[in-house]
């Protein structure tokens, strides 16, 4: 069944992703042509030049192709000019840069300045797109390029064609990063919108879902060129806001981990998640002195949120990954979820990241999105499976409370009964036992006609009867086994044969038995010969006529079972439940005690019974004791 899961799984993501580049806009418009070649010329601090005509007129220009482009800047330079022969221009076309990398741009065509961007944060990637016209066939544009960062000069993709299709390109080319930004950050709000119906127990696996989510979405805002290129002015807010996700991110990630699979060995996911709480609040600090300074501390703050920050998460993946091995050992199915979420995401951004390093990182990472994505996911899973599993121990805890105050209210019920019955018998039985005797005195003094009632030995059975019932509730509130021993069902149940036929052919029945003699359990014999006549003699009187009760026993997992079973007219549900309440009794002369007596005698000799029946059919009772030899002692067992 999990197995059908994972699989449908896979196979909506693999129907989806196909059309992924498509939705991104990564596809380049029908280009009439590209770039194929430009010259960089790199410069010092010493031998910056002022204007475009002089530095196409200097030396040092180095020839570089669109297939090998180089962004890794000398550590002498500080800035480069880049000269591109442009082919020719038809009516209303454009050029498009796919990727610049730099933090200060200017374009100059003909000598004169067709586009200027500046920005003081670390962020370096540029989209830049300029119009053209038929007279720039031939001409050379110029770019001047500065940037504090590692990286400076131009990416691959260099398109020329018509001005609004590269519009068009421009314009939704990093709209997907937004758009799933978006849809992270509205998650999330509902995610929040939904804690007022959680409970306390719930609560805290779904804030740290939620703030795992949320970031995710300030993350892909943050990173995205979009914004950047369309909105580039507050792009220290966008910046700030990257690193703030992160900081947010990486310790609630610890945080729903730690709710998972716990603290780990000696407490390790603890610490290591206080730590990044810690760590976190001193970048956003530093962030915030950073952002004071005007960015005055910025190679300070580069060390503190970027290589600091990066052997942080590194060692976080690496505890995460250990622990899931462990986990998947043991065969968690959280933590195979987890895996395989986490496994995806990781296979994702290793892959792009070779692929970066590999082009001289002039790739631009797109696909780590939507690892990332599927590492939400089975986040989301995880915490759905595990409200799922509370809703269940909830019912579960709710019947079992339930069946358990059941119990409680029998068990006070039995304890007034107990009590009252002691008291009643001890009390009652004496003078009744004076008044049967001043009756049979009457009665031997007066002579009484033959054919006539006879009153005295009226009152003398009614006597009899009520200290038959007495002796029932002194059964019922005090039944100790007075002696324990070894007993042979088949014994048992031929002196109860003896006692109990005489009663089944008056009412028209017979029984038929069949019990080994192999069966043996601890008891005592009084006790369990009552017990047995109880229920066969409801059985028998159950039949209303002819009609056959069966009695058949065996060994079953270390228990002796005896069913005693009857074709009479059987008990609807709600009969059937109250069976053994005090009192109860569906019979027009009965007091409702032998069945509870009954039920008392069972339990003290440590054995179960159930009742099963069907109305029209008949009734079965199902009796469970524990095999003499599976019992360790002997002792006198009492309550």
């Amino acid at each position: 069944m999990r197995l059908n899961v994972f699989i449908r799984i896979f196979l909506i993501i693999a129907s989806i992703l196909p059309i992924v580049p498509n939705l991104a806009g990564a596809s380049p418009a029908s280009a009439d042509s590209s770039i194929s070649s430009w010259q960089i010329k790199w410069e010092t601090e010493a031998d910056r030049l002022a204007a475009p005509d002089q530095a196409l007129k200097a030396d040092g220009w180095q020839d570089i192709q669109a297939s090998e482009p180089a962004v890794s800047k000398p550590e002498y330079a500080v800035s480069a000019w880049i000269r591109i022969k442009l082919p020719e221009i038809g009516m209303n076309q454009g050029v498009f840069f796919r990727s610049i990398y730099a933090q200060n741009i200017t374009a100059f065509l003909g000598g004169e300045e067709v586009f200027r961007s500046e920005r003081k944060y670390w962020f370096d990637l540029n989209r830049v797109l300029i119009p053209l016209e038929n007279h720039d066939s031939g001409q050379e544009l110029v770019l001047h390029l500065e940037s504090q960062t590692d990286r400076l000069g131009l990416g691959r993709g260099i398109n020329i064609s018509d001005y609004q299709d590269l519009l068009r390109l421009y314009a939704k080319f990093d709209l997907l990063d937004i758009i799933l930004g978006s849809a992270f950050v509205f998650v999330a709000f509902v995610m929040l919108v939904c804690t007022v119906f959680l409970d306390r127990n719930q609560l805290k696996s779904w804030l740290a879902l939620c703030f795992i989510i949320l970031p995710i979405g300030g993350i892909l805002f943050g990173y995205s060129p979009f914004l950047y290129t369309f909105y580039g002015e507050y792009g220290f807010l966008y910046q700030g806001m990257f690193d703030l996700s992160l900081y947010v991110f990486l310790p609630s990630l610890m945080i729903f981990f730690e709710q998972l699979f716990g603290s780990g060995h000696r407490g390790i996911v603890k610490h290591f998640r206080r730590f990044q709480i810690a760590y976190s609040i001193f970048g956003s600090i530093a962030l915030t002195v950073n952002w004071a300074s005007g960015y005055a501390l910025q190679q300070y703050y580069f060390f503190v949120s970027v290589t600091c920050i990066g052997i942080i998460m590194l060692a976080q993946f690496i505890l995460i990954l250990i622990i899931l091995v462990r986990q998947l050992w043991n065969r968690n199915i959280d933590s195979i979820i987890l895996s395989i979420g986490l496994a995806v995401f990781a296979a994702v951004s290793v892959a792009e990241l070779l692929k970066f390093y590999a082009s001289s990182k002039t790739y631009d990472l797109s696909w780590w999105k939507w690892g990332l994505v599927a590492f939400v996911l089975s986040l989301i899973v995880l915490l759905g499976r595990r409200i799922s599993y509370q809703h269940k121990l909830i019912i579960t805890y709710s019947r079992d409370l339930e069946i358990y105050n059941s119990e409680m209210q029998r068990s006070e019920k039995m304890e007034i009964i107990s009590q009252l019955a002691a008291s009643v018998a001890h009390e009652v039985r004496n003078p009744l036992q004076v008044t049967r005797g001043v009756l049979q005195i009457l009665e031997k003094r007066h002579d009484i006609a033959p054919n006539t009632e006879n009153f005295y030995q009226l009152a003398i059975d009614e006597l009899d009867r009520a200290s038959t019932i007495i002796t029932d509730f002194l059964t019922f509130a005090k039944p100790e086994l007075e002696q324990v021993d070894e007993l042979d069902l088949a014994d048992e149940f031929k002196h109860v044969e003896g006692i109990i036929v005489p009663l089944a052919n008056l009412q028209g029945g017979h029984l038929e038995m069949s019990v080994p003699r192999s069966l043996r359990i601890m008891g005592n014999s009084s006790k369990l010969k009552q017990a047995l006549i109880n229920i066969i003699k409801n059985s028998i009187e159950a039949l209303e006529g002819s009609g056959v009760v069966k009695i058949w026993a065996y060994e079953e997992r270390e228990q002796v079972v005896i069913h005693i079973a009857d074709s009479g007219a059987g008990m609807d549900e709600r009969i059937l439940e109250r069976l053994g309440e005090p009192y109860f009794t569906n019979k027009t002369k009965g007091t409702g005690l032998g069945l509870m007596v009954t039920f008392r005698i069972i339990e003290v000799m440590q054995g179960t019974i159930k009742f099963k029946s069907q109305k029209g059919v008949g009734t079965e009772a199902m009796i469970r004791f524990p095999a003499a030899r599976y019992v360790e002692t002997n002792a006198k067992v009492s309550i």
